[in-house]
């Protein structure tokens, strides 16, 4: 039994970097971000979050498409630099189709399935790419109990 659900989201400020290639690259885009918040004084007010453009399974690794954000304090100036795709911006409130994952990342795929039949089978149609918000440092806790949201924004 899947235990997804409808909600809303809420609009947030988020520090964002854009990549290309391959999704092992994240974690350390993710450092990157986190230190460039650091240098230009914003303060982390969330659970990081990942954004994917792309079907691994039907995109080479190389061509994959990404953005990843680190929730910043409301009032940040939104900012696009050319320092390496960083920037803040403010990401819209939308209603998505949601589930928690516990696990290894490698074995995300078959949730993002069950995920997106059941918002089908629910009489929502995928609205945009999809969303993964990051509960667990996997540096910290073991894979297996590893915790990562799954989202995909949808309409009725």
């Amino acid at each position: 039994m899947l235990d997804a659900a409808i909600k809303q989201t809420y609009p947030m400020t988020v520090a964002f970097a854009s990549g290309c290639g391959s999704y092992d690259q994240i974690p350390y885009a993710f450092r990157r971000l986190y230190l460039w918040t650091e240098q230009h004084m914003l303060v982390p007010t969330g659970m990081p979050v990942g954004v994917y453009f792309d079907d691994p399974l039907e995109t080479p690794d190389t061509d994959l498409r990404w953005e990843i954000w680190a929730p910043v304090a409301e009032g940040a100036t939104p900012l696009e630099t050319s320092e390496g795709d960083f920037g803040v911006k403010v990401v819209e409130a939308c209603t998505v189709a949601s589930v928690m994952h516990r696990g290894p990342y490698d074995t995300i795929g078959a949730a993002y399935t069950r995920l997106a039949d059941w918002a089908s089978v629910s009489g929502y149609t995928i609205s945009g790419p999809p969303r993964e918000t990051y509960y667990s440092d996997p540096d910290e806790v073991e894979l297996e109990e590893t915790l990562t949201e799954l989202q995909f924004p949808v309409c009725p």
